[in-house]
């Protein structure tokens, strides 16, 4: 939906004469062209209407293509919409020329085809199609001519897939194309006027399968730029060699063309597109895609399944962003997909999400079953398996360190757990199994003489679980073994009058036979 040039109406790509036609509204008004009637002030139609909430340039646009029978359509189905209420005004003016516009001569009737469905339709979404909401995110001024197959599918043209007519083919290129766009071909004749070049691709817009149109281009002297090392222009250029060059005239009657190699000719999007000379690595990826698809019989889907930026993770948010649009509130046009009507849980990111906890919870199922006869192996496949789908899966992170608690990896089953509370810190089983977990190494800890390390091991069970009564007695007879050994080592550093941190290994057994021998009541109170 691009402006054409003076004299063409819109997005119908056709030479009008119009006339003024003023409608009543309010506040904000603007132009809107309308084909039909005849003017000699401004070769276009005008409609007063008020639109502020909407996307002005695209709806004249419309508007200028459909003309009245959209008009009338929208009055019927926007008539609540204040944003529409210029176009709605009550027992407005009929759509009748001006009285001194049917004595003019009659414009030149050009092909058209009116599409009364599409017209429905735009009359009926005309709130969300003309919304200034659908305005890219990002600034879109300046276009972008690279194609990285890494980042998404590059294919050839759609019409090279099917079986379009030549004729039709050439009728909508010239239908299409503009004045600035980028066009590539191969020159077929050098004159002293010019040259001649066979058009094989087009380096911007939309991609057209044209290399067998036999379309022929014009680029005159005039629009050929001189180089220091040659005196005439055109001696630069050979037969066969491809050319880049932008669109500077266009005659859809005759149906020829006239480029240009200087970079005046572009518009600014396009401005850094290189014209002149370019070698077949630079051709559009694209073209050179058909070109490999053309010698094979390979169905579209087949050649997409098979682009490697088909099968890029990343593939949406990256055309996401080369668009503009915004991923946390996408546009739509179905009313009941409207982003603002959805909870958060309801987007793709939390589904997928549910999703993948429901797959993780299958294989934690199988591990389980595996787990119960016995099979270790298989059942620890399953649940990391399932940690591959979710990382965050509680009860994947539970069975697993249920597991590791039983092969005795108790510092493994520790951290499983950990990690599940710290998920779901409500999870029953998850704190149960890490409190006797934390427990039984602390057992391990004290039957290494690593005392301080058990202590604290049992602490972190009853921070977790005051209640939990077996880490309670456990840190109760630890505390008090612990009190017996000081008691013991006191006792010694009096008798033989050394202090505690240099009594050494063998005066602590020697010693410690002897008070055995010598006080049966210490030994009675060390074995409770």
């Amino acid at each position: 939906m691009r402006e054409s040039g003076a004299g063409r109406c819109g997005l119908s790509g056709l030479r009008c004469n119009s006339a003024p036609f003023p409608l009543p509204g309010e506040g904000g008004l603007w132009r809107v062209l309308l084909p039909g009637y005849s003017s000699e002030a401004s070769g276009c139609c005008a409609v007063w209407v008020a639109a502020d909430g909407m996307e002005r340039d695209l709806l004249r646009q419309a508007l200028g293509f459909h003309g009245p029978a959209l008009l009338s359509l929208l009055r019927t189905e926007q008539h609540d919409n204040p944003d529409f209420r210029g176009l709605l005004p009550p027992g407005g003016p009929s759509l009748e020329p001006p009285r001194e516009a049917q004595h003019q001569p009659p414009a030149r009737k050009e092909k058209r085809i009116d599409n009364i469905e599409i017209q429905h339709f735009i009359a009926k979404k005309a709130d969300l199609l003309f919304a200034l909401s659908w305005k890219p995110s990002v600034s879109t001024d300046s276009e972008s001519n690279e194609e990285n197959e890494d980042c998404y599918a590059v294919m050839p043209p759609l019409e090279q897939f099917m079986e379009v007519p030549s004729e039709d083919r050439r009728e909508l290129f010239f239908r299409d194309i503009e004045r600035g766009d980028v066009v590539i071909g191969r020159i077929s004749s050098i004159r002293e006027f010019g040259f001649f070049m066979v058009l094989i691709c087009l380096g911007s817009g939309v991609a057209r399968e044209i290399s067998q149109l036999e379309i022929t281009a014009l680029c005159p002297l005039r629009d050929v730029p001189s180089h220091s090392n040659h005196g005439d222009p055109l001696s630069y250029y050979q037969t066969g060699d491809i050319i880049q060059a932008a669109i500077k005239d266009i005659d859809r009657y005759h149906e020829k063309l006239t480029i240009s190699l200087h970079s005046s000719a572009l518009p600014p999007r396009l401005s850094t597109t290189k014209l002149g000379v370019i070698s077949s690595e630079d051709l559009p990826l694209h073209y050179r895609r058909s070109v490999e698809v053309a010698s094979t019989s390979e169905t579209y889907e087949k050649v997409l399944h098979h682009s490697l930026g088909f099968a890029n993770p990343a593939v949406v948010e990256f055309l996401l962003g080369k668009l503009g649009l915004s991923e946390s509130s996408p546009p739509s046009l179905m009313r009941g997909l409207q982003s603002k009507n959805f909870n958060e849980e309801d987007f793709a990111f939390a589904l997928r999400k549910k999703q993948s906890a429901s797959w993780a919870l299958k294989c934690v199922k199988i591990g389980v079953d595996y787990f119960k006869v016995g099979r270790h192996v298989e059942a620890m496949n399953e649940y990391n398996k399932a940690l591959e789908i979710d990382v965050q899966n509680v009860e994947a992170l539970v069975a697993r360190g249920a597991l590791y608690a039983t092969k005795g990896s108790l510092n493994k089953a520790i951290d499983d757990f950990e990690v599940a509370l710290k998920n779901c810190p409500t999870h029953r089983n998850a704190r149960k199994y890490l409190c006797q977990t934390l427990v039984e190494r602390g057992g391990q800890l004290e039957e290494e003489d690593n005392l301080l390390n058990a202590q604290n091991y049992y602490k972190r069970a009853l921070i977790l679980d005051e209640t939990f009564k077996e880490a309670e007695d456990a840190l109760l007879k630890l505390r008090k073994h612990m009190q017996v050994i000081l008691y013991f080592l006191l006792t010694l550093s009096t008798t033989i009058k050394t202090p505690i941190k240099n009594i050494g290994k063998g005066e602590i057994i020697y010693w410690l036979l002897r008070l055995i021998l010598l006080f049966p009541l210490f030994t009675t109170h060390l074995s409770q």
